[in-house]
């Protein structure tokens, strides 16, 4: 057997061994978000939302928050994720909204129809997924945005 065929056959081996920690983050396969969320010391529980697509449900930075699925086929294969906080605060006005989207990256805010202020970051995990290195790296994102969020809000 050459010596590229032995390298090959041992490349795919260690590949197939990867502890489950280890696997791509993929939309399509909910199990692996929960994982991920729970290997980075989160809790994490998935259920399906009321049109029965995946949801997640975790914390950070003493706020709940959900992880939803989104440009699913059959509430399933999935291709997207949003990780998502809603507050009950009134008195939060547009302007402090549109300055704080003007100031921070990655994640948005708004006020929902009843003027409590949202926060969102959307995970693009088509084609593929992500490493659970860089899936953990956006959940970092996510936690430092959320505490940054609730004190701008928390006047």
């Amino acid at each position: 057997m050459s010596p590229w065929v032995k390298l090959a056959i041992g490349a795919a081996a260690a590949s197939a061994a990867l502890p489950a920690a280890a696997q791509t983050v993929q939309a399509t396969k909910p199990e692996t978000v929960m994982t991920a969320l729970r290997d980075a010391g989160y809790r994490a529980m998935l259920s399906k939302d009321n049109v029965g697509d995946p949801i997640i449900k975790s914390g950070a930075a003493g706020v709940d928050f959900s992880v939803l699925f989104y440009n699913c086929t059959e509430h399933k294969d999935c291709k997207t994720v949003q990780f998502y906080a809603g507050f009950v605060k009134k008195g939060v006005t547009v302007d402090a909204m549109n300055k704080w989207n003007a100031e921070h990256r990655f994640a948005r805010v708004y006020l929902d129809d009843d003027k409590d202020p949202r926060i969102e970051m959307d995970v693009d995990l088509d084609s593929g997924g992500m490493s659970p290195g860089l899936f953990k790296a956006n959940i970092a994102t996510w936690e430092s945005l959320l505490g940054e969020f609730q004190k701008a809000i928390d006047f």
